[in-house]
């Protein structure tokens, strides 16, 4: 393994990873606000530096001659950076709503943007990037990389080690499927064979434009001062609960209220983190080493919103600690990856209309019945139009970065997490992150047109919540 950064790379798309595959919609994206000035050259530099240390900044898209995708650094272009003036703490939500709907051009540069949103003397630096190279510590580590960058330009580089994807070679060897799990497996590998489709630019492009012509992202952005976040942190100790127990209990409680006292959709999923526990620990890597657990919620409307947390915390911590983090891993590892890459095509191909290069190969696909759709069907998932998921929670936890880089200070950190999903098969999904002492959130949810009043009713009910101005 290298750690030099100039040497060519080159290496599969590991099936993990493959699970993102030319998805339209699997975008992470974090903002930084800085305090000082900061310009569009100062960024390029910064961006020169973390690229020497992070080699997926330098790695594009290449597929063999059977369609299975690769990363090599060999020719892979520059990352876009784009400076505008800045307008309003809210702008980047705008900003990232339009650069969505504009394709990565996998097969030529790493599929990353970076925006400047200047102002004299402060800025947001937002970076959205695809999931196919990154997670949401990712872009946290790289958001402190650049700021570190920019407050001191004659920072030496440590180079990271070329990153280990997950696989069954990382994943740890007590986690594994049962063998008739891997019979399942094996049988739908078997009868995809015969009528496998592969996917290319085109089919991405074409997609791309179909999902985000009928579907739209809505983010909500909540700040909470220092201030409210020590009293957020202190009271849940005192109850005895975490901080993401927490978040995870107001946000359902606050959707349950919302709706005459049902939820929408009674599965909750809750993110992880699997920096630590792969074979060898990747520590601060870029790449994708995440995953979720998924359970129904239980509440008893007698008992106090705080009881309801604890014991779903009871119900969360075992799952998390267990192997159930790596069961969808394990699940994937072993499945004919180009079923992975198929299934955005499956959901959404019927979207693309005929003026579309792509329209016949795109439409009859999604209107095939075979093993993908099988697949999706059996866990719910085969219809944009249904929700399988009903709260979705990526918690990054508290980073204990500096605050202060030379004359240059890290204000915040805003996350919105992105998914494997199309967003309207999810009620909401909540990104956090607690950075220079101050937690951030972000709900995010497919808006019809109709559905901002309610979400800003569920985000005002589990902020008073979380700020112990419910009961």
């Amino acid at each position: 393994m290298t750690n030099t950064s100039s040497a060519s790379h080159k290496r599969p798309v590991s099936p993990v990873e493959r699970l993102f595959t030319r998805s339209p919609f699997s975008l992470v994206t974090l903002v930084a606000r800085i305090k000082g000035t900061v310009t569009e050259g100062m960024l390029r530099g910064a961006l020169q530096e973390v690229r020497r240390r992070h080699v997926n900044l330098r790695f594009r898209l290449t597929d063999d001659e059977n369609g299975n995708p690769h990363f090599t650094t060999d020719g892979a272009g520059e990352i876009p950076v784009h400076s505008v003036p800045w307008e309003s703490e809210d702008q980047w939500v705008g900003l990232l709503d339009e650069t969505s709907k504009t394709p990565f051009a996998f097969g030529d540069r790493p599929p990353i943007r970076l925006f400047l949103l200047q102002a004299a003397t402060h800025s947001d630096l937002m970076i959205v990037c695809h999931h196919i190279i990154c997670d949401g510590l990712s872009l946290a580590y790289l958001a402190r990389d650049l700021v570190a960058h920019l407050g001191d330009p004659d920072l030496e580089t440590e180079i990271t080690p070329d990153p280990v994807p997950m696989d069954l070679d990382s994943i740890p060897a007590d986690a594994r499927l049962n063998p008739i799990a891997r019979a399942i497996l094996r049988r739908m590998n078997r009868k995809w064979q015969p009528e496998k489709v592969v996917f290319d630019q085109q089919d991405y492009e074409d997609l791309t434009a179909a999902y985000w012509s009928n579907f739209h992202h809505a983010t909500l952005p909540i700040e909470f001062s220092e201030a409210q976040t020590n009293a957020l942190v202190t009271r849940c100790r005192g109850e005895g609960v975490t901080v993401n127990t927490a978040l995870v209990a107001a946000f359902v409680t606050a959707q349950m209220e919302s709706n005459g006292g049902r939820l929408p959709h009674p599965r909750i999923g809750v993110a992880t983190s699997l920096r630590d526990r792969l074979r060898v620990p990747v520590g601060e890597a870029m790449g994708f080493y995440a995953s979720s657990i998924a359970l129904k919620a239980r509440w008893r409307q007698r008992e106090s919103f705080w009881a309801n947390a604890r014991r779903l915390q009871g119900r969360i911590r075992p799952l998390i600690q267990g192997n159930g983090p790596f069961k969808d891993l394990l699940s994937w590892c072993h499945m004919d990856p180009t079923i992975l890459e198929a299934a955005s095509f499956k959901k959404l191909g019927g979207l693309v209309p005929p003026e579309a290069v792509g329209h016949g190969k795109l439409t009859s696909f999604a209107q095939r019945d075979d093993v993908v759709k099988r697949i999706l069907r059996l866990g719910g998932m085969d219809s944009v139009d249904r929700t399988f998921m009903g709260t979705w929670v990526t918690n990054l936890a508290r980073l204990d970065f500096p605050r202060r880089y030379g004359p240059l200070e890290l204000d915040r950190l805003i996350l919105q997490p992105g998914a494997a999903y199309p967003l309207s098969q999810v009620e909401l999904v909540i990104g956090a992150v607690t950075c220079a002492g101050k937690l951030s959130l972000v709900m995010e949810f497919a808006d019809d047109g109709q559905r901002m009043a309610t979400m800003r009713g569920v985000r005002d009910r589990a902020v008073e919540r979380l700020l112990g101005t419910l009961p």
